[in-house]
């Protein structure tokens, strides 16, 4: 899906950088790196293992410093320079960020239905509320039929619907997937990606996901290559 003229971008990362270490032993592990990703976008992050994809992943997801540059999220600066101009960045993730990763991690001795809930909780909402967020979101990802349901005895294909919906909890607008699909057999695969991308455009969201997963590869608007750090050409 293209970005419409006039539509500001909802992740703007722009010429960052990111290094460990100093002197002989640094690692360049990003190198004036520049995105940007619009609502309704679904787009992914490819490249080998060693190219900086989790690591451009984890700035975005503002859980690692950037070096340097600046990165705007939802239209905000949250980083400049080389200081966050948020203090609280947990309570910056928890609204305007939604984490989705390889394997489920939902909380084995919860049901689908407090897995869900437990984000909002966390966030503040009261219990029932909660509750009726999560049957809303678990119906929304045609999986509430289990909403009752141990994390042991649901399929990888409705455990991770179930992860999708915890993302969505708090209604952020920037969804980050880090391998969604690589435990995943084709057909499951393929669901879980046609539910992002009818999150993506419902709920006017841009959803970067980092992948190796080549079945999945025509579903993506956009494809970002990163090699030894650095943004190359993507088809």
């Amino acid at each position: 899906m293209p970005a419409s003229p006039g539509i500001a971008p909802l992740v703007k990362v722009d010429r960052v950088s990111k290094h460990f270490g100093e002197g002989e032993t640094r690692v360049d592990a990003l190198r004036d790196v520049s995105i940007e990703v619009f609502p309704g976008q679904v787009v992914a992050l490819l490249g080998p293992s060693g190219s900086g994809k989790t690591t451009l992943l984890n700035v975005i997801g503002c859980i690692l410093d950037p070096s340097s540059g600046s990165l705007d999220l939802d239209g905000e600066t949250v980083f400049r320079g080389h200081r966050w101009l948020r203090a609280d960045l947990r309570r910056l993730r928890l609204d305007k960020i939604g984490f989705i990763f390889q394997f489920h991690n939902l909380i084995p001795f919860l049901t689908a239905t407090e897995n869900v809930a437990l984000v909002l909780q966390l966030a503040g909402a009261e219990a029932d509320t909660a509750r009726r967020r999560a049957h809303e979101l678990l119906d929304y990802l045609e999986v509430g039929h289990r909403k009752s349901a141990m994390p042991a005895n649901l399929s990888g294909g409705e455990a991770q619907r179930v992860a999708i919906a915890r993302a969505l909890a708090n209604r952020p607008r920037i969804i980050l997937a880090d391998e969604p699909t690589a435990a995943l057999d084709s057909q499951r695969a393929a669901i879980v990606m046609d539910l992002m991308r009818r999150v993506a455009v419902e709920q006017d969201a841009a959803i970067i996901a980092v992948t190796h997963d080549e079945k999945i590869l025509d579903r993506f608007d956009r494809r970002f290559q990163l090699r030894d750090g650095v943004l190359a050409d993507s088809p």
